[in-house]
């Protein structure tokens, strides 16, 4: 059983820019030694999306998303200790 390998974030955006600037999928798989599904997937997650307010990618997106719903959570949280407290004050 081979040993799965791992790459550095540095490492896929340098594979993607490749492809971006114009080299096939299958010329910079076989460069170095990838697969193309793993090429093309670095690429489609970099490459930049048009907005109107400018670029961002996919890669960027999730991670917004990411922080977006992780927020999301701690507003909840704190929505309920500001009940909890409230209650316990009317006690009071």
């Amino acid at each position: 059983m081979s040993k799965r390998r791992t790459f550095t974030e540095e490492f896929k955006t340098m594979i993607a820019e490749l492809v971006a600037s114009g080299q096939s999928v299958k010329e910079v798989s076989r460069e170095y030694s990838l697969s193309e599904t793993a090429v093309r997937n670095w690429s489609k997650k970099k490459a930049p999306i048009k907005t109107e307010e400018g670029t961002i990618s996919l890669e960027e997106i999730n991670r917004i998303r990411k922080e977006n719903a992780r927020l999301k959570e701690e507003n909840e949280i704190l929505k309920k200790a500001m009940a909890i407290f409230t209650k316990k004050q009317i006690q009071i």
